[in-house]
């Protein structure tokens, strides 16, 4: 009888595995440890069905086919661990404890709702999350809370502060020179967000500027599939407007200086590098988050981050103002980062200490540096 563990994770969209991609990266160096990942991404079927494709999701990311499994091959299979970043998940025939690690965290706390007590451990990012899953998910059931809400952090971000991350490289590989200012845009991906009621005039507002590159890093699934936002980009793109292709927004994050986006979870994960943030008004799709029951918090962090603009055409002014005065709302930001996230940097770190332990395996050894 083999001895050996085996861990699962499954996603749909390619932001999934990149909020687990840090622990994956570490699993994969365990001795005694098979780790495999399902789910895929979603196609239409026949008659109304779903369809998921594994390899179209994962080849991407570099991951050998032997550790793919399509849906139907879990259901025969039974693992030690099951990781998901959405709520639903995907699981297999048995597997001894269920975690959720999440896929963001923005002000419309769409990842707090009471399905998630189906996890065994949940991996939160930080003290909001922490005290939002009490209050609103676990109330009075304070045992069960203690022992499934996990300090761990979000391992997505530890790229940004353990100096991994090269600037000059990134945007090399972008095409651009790094004699401008680099303007980020990262629109969520709701219907009604801003790409879709402003998106395209914002875009050419800043170019027409002509002060700064600008990255338009597009929601990876956004539930509006019928518009080709790539081909409605094509015009609007040029020396000093790049449309990035990788998934995962962290490189685009830590070069950019000043981030404009609308209800997105990337907006919390900027105030980690503690820069300025225009947030484009989105009140349409605030209201339908508001009708279907998410937790919208406006007044506990919100917005307060950055400054709202609510028309295409005072966009260029806000960026300009926000350059020439970097450190204002610092303050701010670095409260809104410390209470969002646990200590950023050392999350992949804490969430491998508990999978280790939980595994009965031994850590891998870290490498030493050449003297």
């Amino acid at each position: 009888m083999s001895s050996r563990k085996t861990v699962l994770f499954g996603g749909y969209a390619p932001v999934h595995f990149v909020c687990f991609k840090p622990i994956y990266d570490e699993l994969t160096k365990l001795r005694g440890v098979d780790v495999f990942l399902t789910g895929g991404i979603r196609k239409n079927g026949p008659k109304g069905t779903t369809i998921y494709d594994p390899f179209a999701l994962y080849r991407q990311f570099g991951v050998p086919r032997s550790r793919i499994l399509k849906l139907d091959a879990i259901k025969r299979k039974s693992f030690d661990i099951t990781f998901s970043a959405h709520t639903a998940g995907f699981f297999p025939k048995a597997t001894r404890t269920k975690v959720q690690v999440f896929h963001g965290l923005s002000f419309r706390n769409l990842a707090v709702r009471s399905d998630q007590r189906t996890y065994d451990a949940l991996f939160l990012a930080g003290p909001y999350m922490m005290r939002a899953f009490k209050k609103k998910v676990f109330g009075k059931a304070r045992k069960a809370a203690s022992k499934k809400l996990l300090p761990i952090g979000f391992v997505k971000l530890d790229r940004l502060v353990n100096g991994s991350l090269d600037r000059r490289s990134i945007l090399r590989e972008l095409g651009l020179k790094g004699d401008r200012k680099v303007v980020l845009y990262a629109p969520t991906g709701d219907k009604r967000n801003s790409m879709e009621t402003m998106g395209l005039e914002v875009i050419r507002r800043i170019r027409d500027a002509g002060k700064w590159d600008l990255l338009i890093k597009l929601h990876d699934h956004p539930k509006n599939r019928e518009i080709d936002w790539p081909k409605q980009l094509r015009p609007l793109l040029g020396p000093h407007v790049k449309l990035v292709k990788g998934y995962d927004v962290a490189p685009y994050l830590f070069a950019s200086d000043l981030l404009v986006s609308d209800a997105s979870s990337v907006a919390n994960e900027y105030t980690v590098l503690d820069r300025p943030i225009v947030f484009l008004d989105v009140p349409g799709l605030l209201a339908k988050a508001r009708r279907k029951g998410a937790m919208v918090d406006l007044k506990t962090w919100g917005r307060r981050g950055g400054t709202t603009v609510r028309k295409p055409e005072d966009v260029v002014g806000a960026i300009a103002k926000s350059l020439r005065n970097p450190k204002k709302g610092s303050r701010v930001r670095r409260a809104i980062a410390k209470d969002l996230f646990f200590q950023p940097g050392g999350a992949t770190g804490r969430a491998m200490a508990w999978v280790t332990r939980r595994l009965g395996v031994k850590p891998a050894r870290a490498k030493r540096k050449a003297a």
